[in-house]
């Protein structure tokens, strides 16, 4: 079993948690808390608690048991790093945590808010290889996931250039600090940052936009594929439904949009309601000579779960890469 200590039980942190206790290769060995919160006492009911040295006295006056992070750390096979973005090189914040790390001969995955150099960046269907025996992988973010998975099923067709705008949630379902409340923010800086990070995964030719709008449900992408010969609609939903983790719908069943989508996570029967599959619209899959267009749905919240899970396992080289997306398939219910 590998002993996997996750620092950070936010958003990311407690799903990926939750995630490796599914495993029947790995567990929990501890979480890590900065704040003797109620988020802090629900974790405690499940995993092993840590915080800060420092903080360890007010997780005792809270009535919870929190020991040194050091202690987690050192008793742990691997770290994933769920912390705030930066935290990792510690650029923005003077904060290493890859330096502890690294000090403490662990290996760690990091998230999609941390720069590209801190370690490989990982999408399990498109890389899963590169992963292998890597002491520090990046899971990129829930966009430059969901890019990934559906372009790189499409990769077969030989992608000539993309086109893609991400029309961006606000915050988080729980954030009540973050707009926009009654705006769409245009990110100015033009292409957008998500074309270069997907090509930090897969090497095609990608320019991207980015807006944000007040929802805290799901991000969407509207992309347009140029190829270099010509693709057919069936060609190109039948690479959708090969690919892993990706889920066909369509708006005459009645999702016609996110928020039936995250209806029909809840009737799925996922924890916290995740939709873990990038969701593509079946009825807005068109092609146009050797242009495609089509629409796709992306849950910031839990997309990347998944890809945590993966690369705990390249990097052990405990299975490969199909044996391993489907034994975490079967452990999070994604089933086709």
């Amino acid at each position: 079993m590998i002993k996997v200590f996750v620092n950070g039980y936010g958003t990311i942190g407690k799903r990926v948690a939750d995630a490796v206790s599914l495993q029947r290769d790995m567990e929990v060995s501890g979480v890590l808390k900065m704040k003797p919160d109620y988020i802090a006492a629900s974790a405690s009911t499940k995993y092993p608690l840590f915080t800060l040295s420092e903080n360890v006295q007010a997780f005792r006056d809270a009535g919870l048991v929190a020991r040194p992070m050091d202690k987690g750390i050192a008793e742990s096979d691997i770290i994933i790093d769920c912390s705030p973005g930066g935290k990792g090189e510690g650029e923005s914040t003077g904060v290493v945590n890859k330096r502890v790390y690294q000090n403490l001969g662990k290996k760690a995955i990091f998230q999609g808010g941390e720069k590209a150099d801190i370690g490989i960046s990982f999408v399990a269907q498109c890389n899963f290889e590169k992963a292998i025996l890597a002491d520090y992988v990046r899971v990129v973010s829930c966009n430059t996931t969901g890019l990934s998975r559906t372009l790189g099923a499409l990769r077969g067709f030989g992608i000539e250039r993309v086109l893609a705008t991400m029309i961006r949630r606000g915050p988080d379902p729980a954030d009540i600090k973050t707009g926009p409340v009654n705006a769409i923010v245009p990110e100015t800086k033009v292409p957008s940052h998500h074309g270069p990070d997907v090509q930090t995964v897969i090497d095609i030719p990608i320019q991207t936009f980015a807006i944000i709008v007040p929802t805290t449900l799901m991000h969407l992408h509207t992309i347009a594929v140029d190829f270099k010969n010509d693709v057919s609609r069936d060609g190109v939903i039948g690479a959708f439904r090969k690919a892993t983790r990706v889920r066909l719908v369509n708006s005459k069943s009645g999702i016609k949009s996110t928020a039936e989508v995250m209806e029909l996570a809840r009737e799925l029967k996922r924890g916290r309601s995740d939709m873990y599959e990038i969701v593509v619209w079946e009825d807005s899959v068109n092609v146009k000579g050797k242009t495609l267009f089509y629409i796709q749905a992306v849950h910031q919240e839990s997309d990347v779960v998944p890809e945590n899970i993966d690369a705990v396992r390249a990097m052990f080289n405990l299975m490969g890469r199909e044996q391993s997306i489907a034994e975490t398939n079967r452990a999070l219910g994604i089933a086709f």
